[in-house]
């Protein structure tokens, strides 16, 4: 989180958020966040999540535009944790801060179950309800219309919202390739069947399974407007990236989430040739977001430092992400 967010927050932001909400003392517990303060919180024996956010980060009318399609999403059957109202019955609570911005809260309804590797289906099965999962998401997107055209989110190489100024400056060949695959991306044709909102950041930590085999996605901050087959590539990056065997695992993955996804959208697989593009720029922008958010020279965080284990030169030398072929 930036300093200057920690710095503006106090008991007292957190005091007025919490009666909007109507939350008693007893009834809120600070849980793990990294760029927003998240708590877990009870209401009439219901238990709600709360992001507070800053306007340094996201403004007011982006958080609308990413509850609003949250909220679309939930209204079309997708598993999704809805966002709620305050007391006032606003979506997005706008707290001044004493300094000229604002703090930003959000409430959602609390995912049901758990991890999927916690609750041990982390398997064939699911990976094939994954690609249902992901296909219903863009299918719903196709159809999706701004409820107000001011909360329009971004696309996905704006500032506000990418992870592309964070490479070392020391590092120019580096920065060179990501300047590469950018233009090859910032090439591709966009339409209606293959370019919309999406999640950006559908992996397995964002979202959970519960006894029946649902789930509930979570997580939507990173949400922009983008081509489907991104999506896609962010859920495979995650699913294969420390593997012991990305290559092997990634193929298994893909037998089982490709015909799901298919049952839901039939993206044209001719799309399917833009992975490993897509697969680049996650690996570059996640290497640049480490150098920014740890020591590089001192990981003591050990899926981080295995990530980053050779990444420079496997950059540098343009080595593929992994060694697989997706064909429909």
């Amino acid at each position: 989180m930036e300093k200057a967010i920690r710095e503006r927050y106090s008991e007292l932001i957190l005091q007025e958020i919490m009666a909007r909400y109507g939350i008693e003392q007893d009834k809120i517990r600070l849980l793990d966040g990294f760029e927003s303060y998240i708590f877990e919180f009870e209401v009439d024996d219901q238990s709600f999540i709360l992001r507070v956010g800053h306007s340094l980060r996201r403004t007011v009318e982006l958080i609308r535009g990413e509850v609003d399609w949250i909220n679309y999403l939930a209204d079309g059957g997708l598993g999704v944790a809805r966002a709620v109202p305050s007391r006032q019955g606003e979506l997005v609570e706008v707290v001044a801060d004493g300094q000229g911005g604002h703090f930003l809260a959000t409430a959602f309804v609390k995912a049901r179950g758990g991890p999927p590797w916690v609750e041990g289906v982390w398997n064939d099965g699911l990976f094939a309800r994954y690609g249902r999962f992901i296909g219903k998401m863009h299918a719903l997107s196709r159809e999706y219309k701004l409820s107000n055209p001011d909360w329009k989110r971004p696309e996905w190489d704006h500032d506000v919202i990418s992870e592309l100024g964070w490479l070392p400056k020391t590092q120019p060949l580096v920065r060179e390739k990501q300047d590469a695959v950018l233009r090859h991306l910032r090439s591709l044709p966009k339409d209606g069947a293959s370019y919309g909102m999406v999640h950006q950041d559908a992996h397995a930590g964002n979202f959970f399974v519960d006894e029946q085999g649902h789930f509930t996605l979570f997580d939507f901050d990173d949400c922009v407007y983008s081509w489907y087959v991104y999506d896609i590539a962010m859920v495979v990056f995650y699913a294969i990236t420390n593997h012991e065997d990305p290559a092997g695992f990634g193929a298994d993955f893909w037998s089982h989430f490709w015909p799901g996804y298919r049952a839901e959208y039939e993206l044209d697989p001719v799309w399917l040739k833009q992975m490993h593009p897509f697969f680049k720029l996650r690996e570059i922008g996640l290497y640049g977001i480490i150098h920014r958010s740890f020591d590089v020279q001192n990981l003591t965080d050990p899926w981080v430092a295995k990530f980053m284990a050779g990444r420079r030169e496997r950059i540098e030398e343009d080595v593929p992400y992994v060694d697989l072929q997706f064909s429909a």
